[in-house]
């Protein structure tokens, strides 16, 4: 009889305190699946864009999380590779049971995540691929971008470009689909604006395997007035210290998309170039208290500056985070519809999700290249912020892409 009664006491006392635990206490967390290249050429960007992301979760989860259950990213690596991350992509969402995935840096990798988005009907957040055809020629319903693409940051950089004399251009850019596209919109721009352009050498080296030397020599063979570069990463690095070698920055005027970007211009500290035109990320120079905070929190977090992927990362999660509580839902057509016109506030200021084609308004920053003495890199000086939405096509030029 007592051993009874003890059993019933226990019973009691387990169900008072199973009803005195919060109801978001017992649910299971939000999944997230992030795909990345966090090894190879995207980790100086990868790298801090984790960082930042982590950061956002903690921030979230320690408010109680979102719909009152924690959020919890699954990370993937795709390394850089379209299969890799399609493989990644199909275990998430069959094993792991993600409500979405996001991320990817490479162009040719979102692209690849993307399709397979449309084809199994998953809600893809497109963190950094800056390829225009994601949103547009091959955009559909499943897919949101983040970051402004090709077309608009070609735009921003030939609006100043075209004001210039130089009429002889090359460019060099690595053998892909990012490469090509972000000279193709800035060309078709440029020639736009200024008809009597000429293309006298575009080289195309291999991603990851640039011949620095036989680069600089084919660029200074025919000896254009300005050059494009849409290199990156340790291509970057290898091409500006042969280039310094052999005084081609003293010889052509250069326009650099993202190369303003800490993760591309800190590397080379003193040998940065100067006076190339670029976009990138001038984050010590941004005085909205919003960003003040931001760059606070995620220094005191890693004990590093930001960089451009540490913003993409935080803001591509408050981008999550706000879709979530506005479709009340993890289910993938109300996620959906809830991207549609979603506005988000950021660090930089608030940006909105395009019904139209899911491409954010978030804008980028165009300067020219400084060597900054007392801290001993390459700084943007006399930059501007554009927004995105300065620089989109309208509503019926998406749709005829589309189609």
């Amino acid at each position: 009889m007592k051993i009874t009664r003890a059993l019933v006491l226990v019973a009691a006392l387990a169900a008072v305190a199973m009803a005195t635990v919060p109801l978001g206490a017992q649910q299971p967390p939000i999944k997230i699946g992030e795909i990345n290249s966090f090894s190879g050429i995207g980790a100086p960007f990868t790298g801090p864009y984790r960082s930042a992301v982590e950061m956002a979760v903690e921030e979230v989860n320690a408010k109680g999380g979102v719909l009152g259950r924690k959020i919890e990213v699954l990370f993937r690596d795709d390394k850089g590779q379209p299969a890799e991350a399609v493989k990644h992509a199909q275990e998430l969402v069959a094993s792991e049971k993600v409500a979405l995935v996001s991320g990817t840096f490479l162009s040719n990798v979102g692209l690849a995540v993307s399709d397979w988005a449309k084809q199994n009907k998953t809600l893809f957040v497109a963190a950094e691929p800056l390829t225009e055809a994601i949103t547009w020629s091959k955009g559909h319903d499943y897919v949101f971008r983040v970051r402004p693409n090709t077309y608009q940051q070609g735009r921003m950089l030939a609006a100043s470009a075209g004001k210039m004399k130089y009429v002889k251009w090359g460019t060099i850019g690595p053998n892909y689909e990012y490469g090509k596209r972000a000279w193709e919109t800035f060309r078709d721009r440029l020639k736009e604006l200024k008809p009597d352009v000429q293309v006298v050498v575009d080289q195309w080296p291999a991603l990851g395997k640039i011949d620095a030397s036989a680069e600089v020599g084919a660029i200074l063979a025919k000896n254009p007035d300005a050059l494009y570069v849409s290199l990156f990463g340790s291509d970057w690095l290898a091409f500006v210290r042969e280039a310094q070698k052999r005084g081609l920055f003293q010889k052509m005027f250069v326009v650099g998309i993202l190369l303003g970007e800490p993760e591309y211009i800190d590397p080379l500290k003193t040998e940065a170039p100067e006076g190339m035109l670029v976009t990138g990320y001038p984050w010590y120079d941004l005085t909205q208290p919003a960003h003040k905070e931001f760059v606070a929190r995620f220094t005191k977090k890693t004990d590093k500056n930001p960089v451009l992927g540490s913003l993409v990362g935080y803001v591509t999660y408050l981008s999550i985070f706000e879709a979530i509580k506005k479709a009340g839902s993890t289910d993938t057509d109300k996620l959906v519809a809830a991207f549609r016109d979603l506005k988000v506030e950021t660090p930089v200021g608030p940006i909105t999700y395009r019904a139209v084609d899911g491409q954010s308004t978030l804008g980028a920053w165009v300067g020219t290249t400084k060597i900054d003495a007392k801290r001993g890199v390459g700084v943007m000086v006399n930059h501007e912020y554009i927004a995105g939405d300065k620089v989109l096509p309208s509503a019926d030029e998406v749709k005829k892409m589309r189609n």
